[in-house]
């Protein structure tokens, strides 16, 4: 029997729909732990709307700081992007809505491009030929596996930044755009 808890759009700063669209974007995260026998520790996305997706993930692990992208979730659908037992307890995530133009995002800043990436390093993006993304922050109060939920609604959400925070050796550096 899988355990399942649920934090408040609150404890994650949700981007706003852009591009025309005000309809607020929550993302709602899932705590996977609580596997009886032995747990798959994964870091998974599902995609609980109505429209195709385009996911790019950031993270920090022994060799430092990476984005990669893109994962195309059809409506409805979930894919594990992190196989195996969680690298860092914050992960970024940036989405972008296909069918109506609208994205998740957030104040921390780090590399992508258009077409399917790997890039290390999250400094100097559009020196070294990459656009400048603002990916919003997972904690996963390092447990072994997350799942991700990104939901849509009509309801307009507040707009709130990051609770500031110690920077850590784990996180990425902020900046205003």
């Amino acid at each position: 029997m899988m355990r399942v808890g649920q934090i408040s759009t609150r404890d994650v700063h949700p981007g706003v729909w852009r591009r025309g669209r005000r309809a607020a974007a929550f993302v709602t995260v899932l705590i996977c732990a609580g596997w009886g026998g032995t747990a798959a520790a994964d870091f998974r996305l599902c995609n609980n709307t109505g429209s195709r997706v385009g996911i790019a993930i950031g993270y920090k692990d022994s060799d430092g700081w990476t984005t990669e992208g893109w994962w195309n979730l059809a409506a409805r659908s979930c894919e594990t992007l992190v196989k195996g037992q969680l690298v860092a307890r914050f992960y970024y995530v940036y989405a972008v809505d296909y069918d109506r133009g609208g994205e998740w995002s957030g104040k921390a800043f780090m590399c992508t491009r258009d077409k399917e990436f790997t890039i290390r390093g999250i400094e100097d993006c559009l020196a070294r030929g990459y656009d400048r993304t603002g990916f919003f922050e997972v904690d996963t109060t390092e447990q072994r596996s997350w799942t991700v939920q990104l939901t849509d609604s009509a309801e307009q959400a507040p707009d709130k930044p990051l609770t500031p925070r110690t920077p850590g050796p784990s996180r990425p550096p902020s900046a205003a755009p």
